[in-house]
């Protein structure tokens, strides 16, 4: 095997290896709940631990597989640790899905017609049952 295709092939196996990281660490709900919490701040451990009913470590343990995951950047100051997010392999994994839209596109685009002939038909009966209304006031019943 030459030099450029093996480096080739272990730069994938790497790529592997962080997408399976992401989508473990996104696996978790109170991971997500972090990740929501941390979108635009800042926040010390303690205080992402704030809104969950589970312990400081637990906690510290979540982030920790996040850092791994390399979804949160976390800088510690003496026994302060702060958390930020880093959307970078949350964009990576969005590419990596979106290589499949093609297969749910086309269910999306079929929906959108059955939606449409639903909607015509709607409108269709509503016509029907305003002129089968408008023959009724014209011609009450039990007149000839």
């Amino acid at each position: 095997m030459t030099q450029p295709l093996r480096l080739a092939e272990e730069a994938a196996a790497d790529d592997d290896l962080r997408l399976d990281a992401v989508f473990a660490a996104l696996s978790d709900p109170v991971r997500r709940a972090v990740l929501a919490r941390l979108d635009g701040h800042e926040l010390l451990v303690s205080e992402l631990a704030e809104p969950f009913d589970i312990s400081l470590q637990a906690v510290s343990k979540h982030i920790q597989v996040l850092v791994r995951a390399g979804l949160v950047a976390q800088e510690r100051t003496g026994r302060i640790s702060r958390c930020r997010l880093d959307a970078g392999p949350i964009y990576e994994a969005a590419v990596w899905l979106n290589r499949y839209s093609k297969y749910w596109q086309d269910q999306f685009n079929l929906l959108a017609v059955a939606l449409e002939d639903i909607e015509k038909d709607r409108a269709a009966d509503r016509r029907a049952a305003k002129r089968r209304g408008a023959r009724r006031r014209k011609h009450p019943r039990g007149r000839s």
